[in-house]
Parts: structure tokens; C-alpha cells; sequence
């Protein structure tokens, strides 16, 4: 057996001369077991203290004294190898340097590939483990069907859902769960539920935070928003600990969506790339309002862009909207499209109606009901696995880095389009730039709401224009 670390030089000599050895002997057989560099010691060390053997380097090489009933006899390294194969064969090996490192580079890179494919195995078999807290809520009723139909994941993509809430909320839960198991949906390979704290977020590859109701009673804004921390912290402490390390994590809802999500971030540092806000929950009831002005469907107006606090002082931004399919003295094929602005000669109802209403709906969370969320929660989902449709512009709440002039360090919706896993924000779009006054009345609260809730600020002050 030869046992070595996968961009060892040695091992590689070694494995030559011992595949010449078995080539040209009848009864001479060789095992192979690479490993990689950053764990070799290690896993030197624990092959070592269970057969009570003494060696520091790569490669070790033993003999199985199969025949015999016996765990193994050490051989040593390559020097020992080599003299073992002068002895007994007359066989010695004239392999040059250079030639060892290039073997000893080839290895390294087969035995990456090989851990690839056993990963990809691996995703064939286990199936993708989502979980979704405050799972008693009427958003997830509403979320489960659509994320088991094979439109979100993929049509090929097996899952189990993990149900998590409180231990209230455990009978409601079960009942859930039942219901989810008679959907005999086909990609549904399991339904779990999860009141424990300790075992939240076991090897989870999607985490979806539902708006939650919190024990704490609050009497001030500055309260409710203090009242976010203690369960993002433990919700980031737990993802951090116990999910899977590419795990995506998106945080919905109508309550404080920006902060939960930056909060999330602080307390799960490893995974913070992959954690993202909700925001077409906001853009569908834009779209929606503009298509009953211009009586068509919501369905043909494409790329509103949401900006700032997801759930409280944003800008509904049409400069780059567009409607498809709108019937009109013009008209083309179906990509044929026309600016939304251009259409809506009441500029009036645009720069009052319009923005006062979708203001309301944001401030009191009316019409943002389950369906609504579950919907946002499950396209954005759709979007990240599988990619947003080409040329379309999607909001999406991410941390900022400073694009556009947004200060860093706080949660903000802005213009992206996902690609190949992951997103990117849209920092070259023409003509969206935004005055400082609107982003600092948007970032303002923002950076506020995250003062107060980590204790830095005691009074929350709204900005005023």
C-alpha cells in the first residue's frame, strides 16, 4: 500500500517503481491513496496512532500481511521502498527530478478532479437540504407547493424541506408536514420538522428566514428594531455552525427585511456573500399598478428597479422600465418593447399617485400578503440556481461596497441580474444614476435602524427632506 500526499515527488517515484513491480510480477499488487497537502499531516498523523507506527513524511508504504491475519508490516518512506525493491527483485529506479515534479503536479491535479466527481456524485444522491424558519406562517403554506413543483431548483434537483420554528408551534408544524407529504410530489424526498435550536440548519444548502414574530413585547421603534437582534444572532451563529459551507441563505418578509439581512451577515461573517434580501415582492406591486394604469398585465412590464430599504423608505425608479406586448396604434413582435414613461402621459399621477400609494403599501405591509411573499422568496430562488431571463434587470437587497455612491456597510436594493450561481450588481447601466439627496434620505434610516439595533445609537431619528 502506498500512502502519500498528492503533490509529493516521492510518491510519485514510488508509484512508478511499484507499478513496474506489478506489471512484471504475477503475485505483486499495489493500493494507491493520495490525499491533499492542506490535510496530509493530519491524516498522516491518525493513520499512525491507530496502527502504532512512527513516520513523519510522505509517502508511507506498508505491506498487508493479508495471508497471515495481520494489520500491515511498515515498510518507511521511499528510500526504504526502494531498498526493499533492490533487494528482493534487483529492481531500482532512475527516474530524474524533473520528472518526479511533473508526475507529482499530474497527481495533484487528478486527485482534485476525482474529489470533483465525487461531490458531483454525491449531489446525484443526497438530496438539497432547504429550510425554512418560522415555518408556521401562512407565507410558507403558500411557498412549499411552489418549491417542490421542480421550477425553482431545477426539474432534475431531489430536496427534503426542514420545517423550523418554535416548540408553540410544534403541532401546526406536523400538520404542515403531513400536508407536504400528501402532495406525492416527485422531488420531494423528505419533510422534517425542527423545534430545537441546537440541530437548526444541519447541513443546509437553502435558508429562508420568514418574517417572525417575536416574543419580546415593544412599546418604542427603537425596541422593535432591538428586538431583531437576538434572533438574527442566533440564526447567523447556527448557520455559521451547522450549514453547509456554500450554503445561500434569503431573508424575506415585510418587516425590517434590509436590517435582518446586514444583522444575518455580522453574526455569519463566513457565509455573508451568499445572503441576499427580497425585493421583487415591491417590484410586483410597482409593475402591478403600472400595468392597471396602462391596462395590460404585469406580466409585459419589465425591469423596475427597486432602490434602498426593501421594507421602508425606497425609490421606485422607471426610467429604465419597458412594456411588452402592449396593444396601441404601434406594435411588433414579441420582443418589441416601449418605455414605460412614454406610455403614462399623467405625469402627475406618476410623481404623486403612484409614488404615495406604493409608500403606503410599504408602511402598513398591506397587500403584501403570503401569496405575494412566497412568490418574491421562490423567483428570486428561481433567478440564483438556474439564472434571471437575458437583458432583464431584477432588485435584489445586497451589501453595499460604495456602487452608485451608496455608503458601505449597510443592506441596500439595487439593480442585478444572476448569472451562473451567483449575481451581479448592474454598475454599468446608462443613465440611473441617482441624486446624493435621494440615496442619503434612503441610506439614512438604514444606517440608523443598524445603530440602534447593535446599541451604537438610542434614539432613531427618520430623515427629513
Amino acid at each position: 500500500t502506498l500512502l502519500g500526499r498528492a503533490d509529493c515527488p516521492y510518491y510519485a517515484k514510488a508509484e512508478l517503481l511499484a507499478d513496474y513491480l506489478q506489471k512484471n510480477l504475477p503475485n505483486f499488487q499495489i493500493y494507491k491513496i493520495t490525499q491533499r497537502p492542506q490535510v496530509w499531516e493530519e491524516w498522516l498523523k491518525d493513520l499512525c496512532d491507530e496502527k502504532k507506527w512512527n513516520h513523519k513524511n510522505s509517502p508511507i508504504i506498508w505491506r498487508e500481511l493479508l495471508d497471515r491475519g495481520g494489520e500491515g508490516l511498515l515498510l518507511g518512506g521511499y528510500n526504504e521502498f526502494l531498498e526493499y525493491a533492490q533487494l528482493y527483485y534487483g529492481v531500482t529506479s532512475s527516474m530524474t527530478t524533473e520528472l518526479m515534479e511533473t508526475i507529482a503536479q499530474e497527481n495533484l491535479e487528478a486527485h482534485i478532479e476525482k474529489e470533483l466527481e465525487e461531490e458531483a456524485r454525491k449531489d446525484l444522491v443526497n438530496p438539497l437540504q432547504v429550510w425554512i424558519t418560522s415555518a408556521s406562517v401562512p407565507a410558507c403554506y403558500n411557498l412549499i407547493p411552489i418549491l417542490v413543483s421542480g421550477e425553482v431548483f431545477g426539474m432534475q434537483t431531489e430536496m427534503s424541506i426542514n420545517l423550523f420554528d418554535n416548540e408553540r408551534a410544534k403541532e401546526d408544524l406536523h400538520l404542515l408536514r403531513t400536508e407536504t407529504q400528501d402532495l406525492v410530489a416527485p422531488l420531494l424526498r423528505g419533510v422534517s420538522v425542527c423545534t430545537s435550536v441546537e440541530d437548526a440548519f444541519r447541513q443546509a444548502h437553502v435558508v429562508i428566514i420568514l418574517d417572525d414574530s417575536t416574543d419580546q413585547e415593544v412599546h418604542t421603534l427603537e425596541s422593535c428594531i432591538q428586538s431583531r437582534l437576538p434572533l438574527c444572532r442566533l440564526y447567523g451563529g447556527l448557520i455559521e455552525k451547522n450549514a453547509h459551507d456554500s450554503v445561500r441563505v434569503i431573508v424575506g418578509g415585510k418587516t425590517f427585511v434590509n436590517l435582518k439581512t446586514v444583522l444575518l451577515m455580522r453574526y455569519a461573517p463566513n457565509v455573508a456573500h451568499n445572503i441576499i434580501a427580497v425585493a421583487l415582492g415591491v417590484e410586483g406591486q410597482a409593475k402591478a399598478m403600472l400595468a392597471r394604469k396602462l391596462k395590460t398585465t404585469p406580466s409585459n412590464i419589465k425591469n423596475v428597479i427597486v432602490w434602498g430599504n426593501i421594507s421602508g423608505n425606497n425609490y421606485i425608479d422607471l426610467r429604465k422600465a419597458r412594456v411588452y406586448r402592449y396593444e396601441s396604434a404601434i406594435w411588433g413582435p414579441p420582443n418589441y418593447s416601449r418605455p414605460v414613461l412614454s406610455l403614462i402621459f399623467d405625469r402627475d399621477w406618476v410623481n404623486r399617485q403612484f409614488v404615495a400609494t406604493l409608500k403606503k403599501l410599504t408602511e402598513t405591509g398591506k397587500q403584501f400578503g403570503s401569496i405575494l411573499a412566497a412568490h418574491s422568496i421562490a423567483t428570486t430562488l428561481k433567478y440564483w440556481f438556474q439564472g434571471s431571463p437575458p437583458g432583464e434587470i431584477v432588485s435584489l437587497g445586497v451589501l453595499s461596497e460604495g456602487q452608485f455612491g451608496i455608503p458601505e456597510g449597510i443592506v441596500f436594493s439595487m439593480p442585478v441580474k444572476f448569472e451562473n450561481g451567483t449575481w451581479v450588481v448592474l454598475t454599468d447601466l446608462k443613465d440611473i444614476e441617482i441624486s446624493k439627496k435621494i440615496i442619503t434620505r434612503m441610506a439614512s434610516d438604514l444606517i440608523q435602524e443598524k445603530l440602534v439595533a447593535l446599541g451604537d445609537l438610542i434614539s432613531f431619528q427618520p430623515y427629513q427632506s
